[in-house]
């Protein structure tokens, strides 16, 4: 542990240098908690396609002073259009009244680009590279990491944002096997259902992709009915487009499928380029020539599953984002997730008051109270409403996931400038006690 101005902070290890693993360490530089950073890849290089974030997330990069670099790579979406093969519309998804009831605009954005912004407020030192957690053992004392290149590391907390392959997840899920205390329903493996594919284009000509000039993000998405192939494309600053193309997989596919990593990689992708190549794409020509305005090492390709987890904490140590619940896609919400998850076990993490192993144990599993059932709720709708109900009703839930905005709750809160009630969240005891005597020395002087 580490000590500041005589009250001991827990030292923290986090595997993962993905997008909830930054956002943690980013909140973290504004807290103090003494933290280092464990990436399995031996070089950063963001990879994927377009991100959207709104009100459930917004509050929490606006409190850390990230909001206005996030907007100047950004673009405003107004809506989502949904087209057949004909290119015919066939329904859709408006969000013109979206900042009036929420406070923010839905924005839309290049996933390297946030990936980017957030690595650029985490001090180089921090993270360490070429550590692909192998293993993890805890106790009364404190926990140790050992790693593929046969180091080891101990801390007092370990956060496991490892992605859905989560190698703390598999080493914490022996330990609880060892114990009896896992349930049955985690030890069952990750099924294959989707393999995604997403690209950002160079800067395109606009005299052919006139959508280009907008300043705001057009969103289409393509469903082919009776195919297990749908596509989408979202246009992006500096007359980029992101796209992305989805299949789903059959269950003989998927029990067989044998690329195992769910990271994202540019490994093997001739063979789905050749089957989307040709599909119709809706600002105009084929997807191909998308395909051939992006650059080879920025199209990467991926196994996607849909899953969430029971276990979430064990002793000193946390799952967050993709190691503790995996979306799909076409949910939007999978960084969303994972960065709430950031900072709920932030917020927890802070208000520890020694960290002792009794309190870092409550404090992990307060994370847990915390999350899992907006989660499990998050996970139903999105699967259910937006494809079988009307759209009155999708309206209707949506702007009810709007009033779920977790903030960081020791630094000054984000006032709601919508019309929405936002849900009340847990105080911070510790921030409390402190302004309160931050407010009584004020008084003396």
């Amino acid at each position: 542990m580490s000590d500041t101005d005589d009250n001991p902070l827990p030292v923290v290890m986090i595997a993962g240098a993905g997008l909830g693993g930054l956002l943690l360490a980013v909140i973290f530089e504004r807290n103090g908690i003494p933290y280092q950073i464990f990436e399995r890849a031996t070089k950063l290089k963001p990879l994927g396609s377009t991100f959207g974030f709104g009100c459930n997330i917004l509050p929490a990069f606006e409190q850390l002073g990230l909001l206005e670099d996030l907007l100047r790579v950004s673009y405003p979406t107004y809506s989502i259009d949904m087209y057949d093969t004909h290119l015919k519309p066939i329904g859709g998804f408006s969000f013109k009244r979206y900042k009036k009831r929420t406070g923010y605009d839905t924005i839309m954005f290049p996933r390297p680009a946030l990936h980017n912004l957030l690595l650029s407020r985490v001090p180089p030192h921090k993270i360490l590279l070429g550590k692909k957690v192998m293993s993890l053992q805890q106790n009364k004392e404190g926990v140790m990491i050992r790693c593929s290149d046969n180091t080891s590391y101990h801390g007092d907390i370990l956060i496991g944002a490892d992605g859905a392959y989560s190698g703390v997840r598999q080493s914490l899920y022996k330990a609880a096997i060892r114990n009896n205390d896992l349930p049955m329903c985690d030890k069952d493996g990750l099924n294959t259902g989707h393999i995604c594919m997403v690209g950002t284009t160079n800067p395109l000509d606009p005299a052919k992709y006139p959508v280009v000039n907008d300043n705001f993000a057009h969103f289409k998405r393509i469903i082919n009915e009776g195919t297990p192939f749908s596509w989408s494309i979202v246009t992006m600053p500096e007359k980029r487009i992101c796209w992305m193309a989805v299949v789903q997989l059959d269950p003989s596919e998927a029990k067989n499928a044998t690329f195992m990593n769910s990271e994202w990689g540019p490994e093997s992708n001739a063979s789905m380029i050749k089957q989307i190549y040709n599909f119709p794409c809706p600002v105009g020509g084929i997807m191909g020539d998308l395909i051939d305005a992006t650059s080879p090492d920025l199209i990467s390709k991926v196994f996607l599953e849909d899953r969430l987890f029971e276990t979430w904490t064990y002793g000193r140590t946390a799952l967050i984002g993709d190691a503790a619940h995996k979306f799909l896609p076409s949910a939007g919400q999978g960084a969303v997730n994972a960065m709430q998850d950031a900072v709920i076990v932030a917020n927890c993490i802070h208000d520890i008051e020694e960290p002792t192993y009794t309190n870092i144990m409550a404090a992990l599993k307060d994370y847990y109270r915390q999350r899992y059932a907006h989660t499990w709720q998050e996970r139903m709708t999105r699967g259910f409403v937006f494809k079988w109900v009307p759209k009155s009703i999708q309206t209707k839930q949506f702007f009810k996931d709007a009033s779920y905005r977790p903030q960081i709750m020791f630094l000054p809160q984000v006032e709601n400038r919508g019309t929405i009630p936002v849900l009340p969240q847990k105080p911070s005891k510790k921030y409390q006690r402190e302004t309160s005597k931050e407010t009584l020395a004020d008084q003396d002087q």
